[in-house]
């Protein structure tokens, strides 16, 4: 029996079978994904011991979900019924920072702020940042290829992944990737790898390029009438040629559920916020803020200024990160992802407005806007079927008008479950053979979180 065989190979403590404590682990935050009931879980401290739980599985033809801090939003980290739930949470050592080479050694469990922190007490920055980073692990921001506030100017996780150590589907521990600045020796495995969202390996280790501390922000904020007059702010900074290192819309449900939970005195007289920062140096920086203010005001703000108050300022970037939680006290919410051009942000935001009409639900709007990420958050209240299939029917929509206008059914949360019909839409048929013979190649057992990522074939 694969517990039994498992108890023998690794330490004790590594299996998790109380089924109370079991179910914290089966699911992630991802409203209504499908799961299952794993066999067991568990918990190992290094790669060898990730490795010996694969050729385990493999043996006995076992599924392994690889699972971080289960701050997910697409049902990845979903149990299967009858899998090994490989959870990383213990894996959580910072091995290496270089500040000569800039980069940083880390282990899957390393929540991102902690690296974040580290590398700040030696002058240096990580700059993924997902709003989940005070929770969300490394090993997760690389599954999913995690995005952020800032990635708008400075990418998201793949940008900053040089190397990965990885247990394949064949139980082989093996090294991808570099140390150098440069290298372009054999095929880009590590990009492969990066979003996969543990279907082609269980990341074991992660290095990750570092940019040296940047300059003190400035925060420029405007209220608007509408999500479509800010949705023309955003189209207007693009043309405008500014990039700044943010540029977030929170619209009044969010920041009034906020205000809510955490009494922030948050209140605004406003329907949208637009939150832009600058973090280029001295007058250039500077411009950057008077340009992005102009762009405010000429798509009709209501109030825009540059901020002088750096609490202020703070405060309304930490209500932006704490919009769903605060939301999900609210009742059950279903988050969407897609992304779109810049220039068709007014226009997606006024489908997701007509949307919410239709179909009568509640939709808040939360959204990387500088990169055409959007968020909207489907609201239900709790126990209403009604309200929860029409909310599947406005989610289904978004995604369709989301592709109509050239984008992507997922910005940066990942395919899961949740999106496979989407991915299934969004590509050629001729691509998901490519996908499936990727998958085939590097999962030639199909252990590896299966039900994922991939739709069903036809």
């Amino acid at each position: 029996m694969l517990i039994d065989e498992l108890r023998l190979e690794l330490p004790g403590d590594r299996l998790v079978e109380d089924p109370d404590v079991v179910e914290g682990f089966v699911h992630d935050e991802a409203e209504w994904a499908e799961h299952g009931v794993p066999l067991v879980v568990v918990r190992p401290r290094s790669a060898e011991e990730v490795q010996a739980v694969v050729a385990a599985c493999v043996r006995h033809g076992v599924p392994v979900v690889p699972r971080g801090a289960g701050t997910g939003l697409s049902g990845g980290a979903n149990a299967v019924d009858g899998c090994v739930l490989l959870s990383t949470e213990r894996m959580t050592a910072i091995r290496e920072i270089d500040p000569v080479e800039r980069l940083a050694v880390v282990e899957p469990g390393v929540v991102n702020d902690d690296l974040r922190a580290a590398c700040a007490e030696l002058g240096l920055w990580y700059p993924p940042d997902p709003a989940s980073a005070p929770w969300s692990t490394i090993g997760g921001n690389v599954a999913t290829n995690a995005g952020g506030l800032c990635c708008v100017k400075y990418g998201v996780t793949g940008d900053y992944v040089l190397g990965l150590q990885v247990v394949t589907g064949t139980a082989e521990l093996v090294r991808l990737g570099r140390r150098t600045a440069k290298g372009v020796a054999g095929y880009d495995l590590v990009s492969l790898l990066v979003g996969s969202e543990g279907t082609l390996g269980v990341i074991t280790e992660i290095t990750v390029r570092l940019r040296p501390r940047r300059p003190p922000e400035r925060t420029v904020a405007g209220h608007f009438a509408s999500v479509v007059d800010a949705g023309r702010a955003v189209a207007l900074v693009g043309a405008a040629g500014v990039i700044p290192s943010a540029l977030e819309l929170v619209d009044h449900h969010c920041l009034s559920a906020v205000d809510a939970w955490k009494n922030m005195g948050l209140a605004v007289e406003a329907d949208t916020v637009l939150l832009a920062r600058c973090d280029s140096a001295g007058a250039e920086g500077d411009d950057e803020a008077a340009t992005i203010l102009s762009c405010f005001e000429q798509a009709g703000a209501t109030w825009a200024a540059r901020s002088t108050d750096q609490q202020e300022a703070d405060a309304l970037f930490a209500a932006r990160r704490l919009a769903y939680p605060a939301l999900e006290r609210l009742g059950p919410v279903l988050t969407e992802d897609v992304c779109v051009p810049k220039a068709a942000v007014p226009e997606m935001l006024a489908r997701i407005h007509r949307t919410a009409q239709v179909h009568d639900i509640r939709i808040a709007n939360i959204a990387h806007a500088g990169d055409g990420n959007l968020h909207p958050l489907l609201i239900t209240p709790p126990g209403d079927d009604a309200a929860r299939a029409r909310a599947q029917a406005a989610f289904h929509q978004i995604i369709a008008d989301a592709l109509d206008l050239g984008g992507t059914v997922t910005g940066e949360h990942g395919v899961g479950t949740l999106k496979r019909d989407g991915l299934s839409r969004e590509l050629a048929p001729e691509a998901l053979a490519l996908h499936r013979s990727v998958k085939q190649a590097l999962d030639p057992h199909g252990i590896l979180n299966p039900g994922k990522v991939l739709p069903p074939l036809p």
